[in-house]
């Protein structure tokens, strides 16, 4: 009877959750529209993607490929470098800033539980960034593809939920840094080292040891693992290397000989994305305001 009595509270707790997840997530939205979030982030995924699809599709003549499969590997590389710099800069000061702010303490007094706070943020920064992905990269495919087949918007469909997928690793580790220090300018330096590391060091550092091989093939797991552990080469083989796009991207030769296959790297980003998110709830369980 006693664990009868006890796991009831527990499990009203968890029914209480997600309504109170949904509620602070709508709230974070709410936020980035006021703060016009929402209106920049798709401002400038439509501006720079609608400039690369009427920029790249030129070529399609001479490579043999559909507009929309050229603007596809365009925006994937655009992808790349912008969606994880937007996601860590949504995402950096969402406890350090409102730390700062004292808006935390004040959101603490109500009978919220930490680790909610935690999953009401990320969902509702992905709710945002979603949408800025979905219209601004939609637009440029509409302005070039609208009339094209449906092997080419499936590619596209794959490749716009995959920035999305990137777009929350980066979130959750925003968030995780967030967590982490006090002062939101800590929390912003970590997230340029963050973006510095997954998206140039990292590879630079993955060139030089193929370069120091001296042309000696490395083990093809330890090549799966070192791409396995950044999420923007697990991203990159995921996208640029599908069958529909692989032959206009170098990595699509890779593709075919790695035991990463696309379900595999969504489960690469979708666990980028858990264990970050995991440890921010967990340290901000314990952490003293």
């Amino acid at each position: 009877m006693t664990v009868m009595t006890d796991a009831i509270p527990h499990a009203a707790r968890r029914e209480r959750a997600m309504p109170t997840i949904i509620t602070l997530a709508a709230k974070e939205i709410r936020e980035g529209i006021r703060n016009r979030w929402v209106l920049a982030t798709t401002l400038l995924l439509a501006a720079l993607a609608l400039t690369l699809a009427l920029l790249g599709s030129a070529p399609t003549g001479t490579v043999g490929a559909s507009r929309l499969d050229v603007v596809t590997v365009s925006l994937a590389s655009l992808t790349i470098f912008l969606v994880p710099l937007i996601a860590l800069l949504l995402s950096h000061d969402a406890i350090a800033g409102e730390a700062e702010r004292g808006t935390l303490l004040l959101l603490l007094t109500y009978p919220i539980r930490r680790s909610a706070v935690i999953f009401g943020k990320f969902l509702g920064q992905l709710a945002i960034l979603a949408l800025a992905t979905v219209v601004g990269y939609g637009t440029a495919a509409l302005a070039v593809g609208w009339n094209l087949g449906a092997a080419a918007w499936g590619a596209f469909a794959a490749m716009v939920a995959a920035s999305i997928l990137l777009g929350a690793v980066f979130l959750a580790l925003g968030l995780l840094a967030s967590t982490l220090v006090r002062q939101r300018s800590t929390a912003g330096g970590i997230a340029i080292g963050l973006w510095l590391l997954f998206v140039l060091i990292y590879d630079m550092a993955f060139l030089g040891l193929l370069v120091a091989s001296g042309g000696h093939a490395l083990p093809p797991l330890l090549i799966d693992t070192l791409l396995a552990l950044n999420p923007t080469d697990a991203y990159r083989l995921l996208t640029l290397g599908a069958a529909g796009t692989g032959g206009l991207t170098g990595i699509g030769a890779l593709a075919g000989h790695t035991a990463l296959t696309p379900p595999l790297l969504v489960a690469v980003l979708l666990a980028w994305t858990a264990a970050p998110l995991a440890l921010a709830a967990f340290v901000f369980a314990r952490r003293e305001l």
